[in-house]
Order: structure tokens, then sequence, then C-alpha cells
């Protein structure tokens, strides 16, 4: 009779599956591993374990409506196709009263949400920022305001001489509920430096979210993958968002965002692969125990792929969201929007329950 002998890779693999089952926290080098592992589909079935035990077979979306007041920014990111300088052909600042009329000619009934983000424009002053939700909460009383990325909120403290406390109270004043998860890309100072991240470092980025949790926000949090970063640099990531999840809980949902390519003809060499995309969705959903919600993100990964993440560890495909710039700017090849009934349809495919929710996870309406 011949004896089976377990490979150290299997042996590993289901050391993992047990601490994932009993509740014990993932290590760097579980997450590592995970990235390194081509049993995909082991993978998937333990992140939809995880997620089937924090949400069911719920998966959640937002009617909502994406804005951009100017895409004039200081910084020049390497993987930024949106920013323009100042007198560009295509630049634009729109004033609060130009941005209600674009939103009176394409809002539809049932937005709930405003996502707003834009370049880190510093021909205005703080007021123009402030005054910009001021307009939209005047005339949309009712629609959440969730704006601006951490990296925003750091550049207003520079333009304002005010502290990321005192512009955040600012804004609050103004409408603002929650922020936006923009502006992490990669927490290492050194692909910063190497991705010309002109913006605010990792811990100016942390201390953003940290400061607007113990103000009473709730927020989102992401992770730009798929360029120069190493899989320890990703892993490395997740827990510094997790650590400072343990320390204020103030975090919604984590949103790993696929790298695009600068031009929408490029190949699928220059793009992540559908298996690059689902391991890091699953591993997300595995290393951030702390999180209620990973999101699958249907403007860079395309609604089919969307799909399938269903069944590995996602349980938000994000919203209608009305004309998408920024990822479509850098090459995303997805559609700019999808309606409520697309969205339904997309979850109910995948064998999941579709329910609508506002920014802050209340649930509106359960398409069973």
């Amino acid at each position: 009779m011949s004896t089976i002998v377990t490979s150290n890779t299997e042996r590993r693999m289901q050391e993992i599956i047990e601490k994932v089952r009993q509740g014990e926290r993932l290590n760097l080098e579980d997450g590592v591993f995970l990235y390194e592992t081509d049993d995909l589909l082991t993978l998937g079935q333990l992140a939809n374990e995880a997620n089937l035990r924090k949400n069911g077979k719920k998966v959640y979306f937002i009617e909502n409506m994406s804005l951009y007041f100017t895409n004039v920014c200081e910084a020049h990111c390497a993987f930024c196709n949106f920013r323009k300088d100042l007198g560009d052909e295509g630049s634009y600042t729109y004033s609060g009263p130009e941005m209600v009329e674009y939103i009176e000619q394409h809002i539809h009934p049932g937005v709930r949400e405003f996502h707003i983000v834009g370049g880190h424009n510093p021909h205005v002053p703080f007021q123009y920022y402030v005054d910009s939700l001021q307009a939209l909460t005047d005339r949309f009383p009712d629609v959440t305001l969730k704006a601006y990325t951490a990296a925003e909120i750091d550049f207003f403290t520079r333009i304002s001489g005010l502290s990321i406390k005192e512009v955040l109270q600012e804004l609050q004043k103004a409408g603002l509920k929650s922020l936006t998860g923009g502006g992490a890309e990669i927490l290492s100072d050194q692909y910063r430096k190497k991705m010309r991240v002109e913006k605010a470092n990792v811990e100016q980025y942390l201390e953003v979210h940290r400061t607007a949790h113990n103000l009473g926000m709730k927020t989102h949090t992401t992770m730009l993958y798929g360029s120069i970063e190493s899989h320890e640099d990703r892993i490395r990531h997740m827990m510094q968002i997790r650590d400072l999840q343990d320390e204020t809980n103030g975090f919604m949902v984590f949103i790993p965002l696929s790298m695009q390519p600068r031009n929408k003809n490029a190949g699928i060499m220059r793009r992540n692969s559908a298996y690059e995309d689902l391991k890091t969705i699953a591993i997300s959903r595995l290393m951030l125990d702390n999180i209620d919600h990973v999101k699958a993100y249907f403007i860079n990964i395309g609604p089919q792929l969307t799909q399938v993440a269903l069944s590995f560890g996602a349980s938000d495909v994000h919203g209608t969201i009305l004309k998408e710039r920024i990822s479509h700017a850098a090459g995303a090849l997805t559609p700019e929007g999808l309606t409520r009934d697309e969205l339904i349809w997309l979850v109910k495919g995948a064998g999941r329950i579709p329910v609508e929710r506002d920014t802050f996870y209340n649930e509106i309406k359960v398409y069973e």
C-alpha cells in the first residue's frame, strides 16, 4: 500500500483554514502565502465562508451618483490620468450652482448618496470646497454627502491653515456625512515615493480617518493594487487598516481597486488578471476580520467578474454611480454605471440576495 504524502503547501493551507474557522487572526506570513498559493478555489471557499458568517447571502448596493467638482490638481501621481493643470484643455472647476445644474439634468429618482471626489486644486480657497457641499445640502437635503478622500482633507489643511479636526468640522457643518476611501493607494512610504504620490503620506491618511472616526463619522477605505507593490506590501496595507479599525471601529467597507492602464487600448498584459482580482478580494475578506464588508467594484473589474467575486468574499457591489470618470480616464473598459435593475440582476444571478442600502449600510429594501 502506498503512502500519500501531504505537501508542505497543503499543510500550510490547512493551518490557515483552521485559524479562520476558529476565529484566529491571520498574520503577515499567512497573507503572503495566500497570495502565492495556486489553490484559488480553496481560497475562495474560505473567504466565502467568512463572508457568509458576517453577512449571510445578502449583497448590498446603493443608488448613488458620482460628482467631480474639479479635475485641476497640484499632484502628479504616476497612475492618474484624471488630473489636469489649470488652463489645460479639458480642465474645469465647477461652482456649487453649476454642479446643482448638472445634477438636476442627470439625477434620477431614488438617488440617496453623492459620491464626491476631485483634484487638489490650489487655485481656489478652502471655502470653495465648503461652499460646494453647502450648495448640495441646500438643494438636495435628503441626499447623503460622502465627500473627499483623506488625501483631499490633508490638502485642505495645507491651504487653510486649519487642523484635520477643524477642516472636518467645517465640512460637517456644510453637510459632510462620510469620507470616501480614496487616496490610500498602497500604504507604504517607499511605494508612494516611487509612484510619485504627491499627497498625504501613510500616517496622514490614517490620521484623517482616525480623526473622522473620533468625530463620529463612519468612513470607507481602499487599496489600489497592481503596479509595483509586492504581495507583502498589500498585506501590510491591510494590516494597517485592520489596526486602525481595532482602535476606532470606524470603517464600514474595504474596497480593493484594481489598477487600470493609462490607455484604453492597452492589451490584457497591462491589466490585472481576473485570477489576481479574485485573490485580492478573497484575501481582503480573510485578513480584514474586523470590517463588515469587502466591495467588488464593477467599474474596475467588470460586472461579470463582480458577480463571481460574490462567491469569493465580497458582500457589496457599490452602486449605480452614473458616469464614473477617474477609472475611465485611466483606461477602464467597463460601464460608467449600472441601473438598479441591472445590479439586482447581477446579484441574483450569483445566487445571492440583493439589498438596497443607504450610505451607512442601513437596509432600505431587500429583493428576495
